[in-house]
């Protein structure tokens, strides 16, 4: 088996191929078990020196746009033999809103070629697609019910929003034209994310506790009592992984599924990191509002009954503090 990610140096890509590698074999689509022969890597970005180390993983570095116009470099990117394609690469929300032609074009644009990409092999690829929890938007002309499942009517209230559903409906219709196997699965909020902060509106939830147990001030811009879905690392390449497993029968409707999620607070993350870290390290928060983050991240859904996911066997986090005890175990 042949496997592209997308993204695949960005921190999701390369957890996603780590645990490809390590698992060494997969079954697509609820086949026969085949060992994983390759994994490339398409990103901007070189992949980690560990993940390039592997003889079986390939690097594709370059914008997916451009790498998907010439003929040469997009022969790099998607090929006859390979069956499975992760599309990871996003610009994320916070970058969206502030720059819109960055959001079509990364969004939009490379989404759509990729799967014109996929449509040109003989073959049909699965295409496993990281949709977004932000396909949920809360308005006062059209307010989200108190809990979110597979059925609920996505109304995006940002751009990155209105993207990735745009980018599920294309994947559902290269899926019902028979040129691919789609699988659109929403990720929820990911925390604790480890590295750098990124232009996401969301990042705030994993930077208030990476930053304060490495010793370093961190911003919570919205109110204390703000609910939140949240994911775990682990889970959510669990899901992705899952979703490329699934039988047609199990996966069911084309639509998009939504990952598992805890709910809880900022401030029950809070106190959740004192409990793991002390308060020397909870001190460390800065409790400084921000008008424009807050409305994103209010905008979102926190309560979530991800039925389908549940049903693939894929459940959330126990509990966050759990969840900071991994962080910490991971990133010592």
């Amino acid at each position: 088996m042949d496997i592209v990610i997308t993204g695949g140096a960005g921190f999701l890509g390369a957890r996603l191929a780590r645990e490809l590698l390590a698992r060494g074999k997969l079954s697509l689509a609820a086949n026969e078990a085949q060992a994983i022969r390759t994994i490339t890597l398409v990103d901007r970005l070189a992949p980690p020196p560990d993940l390039l180390s592997d003889s079986r993983v390939l690097a594709v570095t370059g914008d997916l746009n451009e790498l998907l116009q010439s003929t040469m470099a997009a022969a790099s990117v998607i090929q006859p033999h390979h069956t499975l394609v992760f599309h990871l690469a996003a610009a994320v929300s916070g970058e969206c809103e502030a720059d819109f032609d960055l959001g079509m074009r990364s969004n939009i644009d490379a989404t759509r070629a990729l799967l014109e990409a996929c449509r040109a092999q003989e073959t049909v690829p699965t295409f496993v697609f990281a949709s977004s929890l932000a396909v949920f938007g809360n308005s006062p002309e059209q307010p989200l019910p108190s809990v979110i499942d597979d059925r609920t009517l996505p109304t995006p209230q940002n751009s990155y929003g209105i993207q990735k559903f745009i980018g599920e409906q294309l994947v559902a219709d290269y899926a019902r034209k028979g040129f691919i196997r789609g699988r659109n699965v929403r990720l929820m909020t990911v925390s604790v994310r480890p590295g750098k902060p990124n232009g996401a509106a969301s990042g705030f939830l994993s930077g208030m506790i990476r930053e304060p147990l490495a010793g370093i001030r961190a911003i919570c811009p919205v109110p204390p009592d703000t609910a939140v879905a949240l994911s775990s690392p682990a889970r959510t390449i669990e899901g992705l992984i899952r979703a490329a497993e699934a039988s047609d029968a199990d996966w069911g409707a084309r639509t998009a599924i939504n990952l598992p999620a805890i709910t809880t607070t900022v401030r029950s993350m809070a106190e959740a990191l004192e409990r793991v870290a002390g308060k020397k390290a909870s001190s460390l928060i800065d409790w400084t509002p921000d008008a424009a983050i807050a409305r994103i991240i209010t905008s979102w859904p926190s309560r979530i009954d991800a039925a389908r996911a549940a049903a693939l066997g894929l459940l959330p986090d126990s509990d966050f503090e759990s969840v900071v005890r991994d962080y910490l175990r991971e990133n010592p």
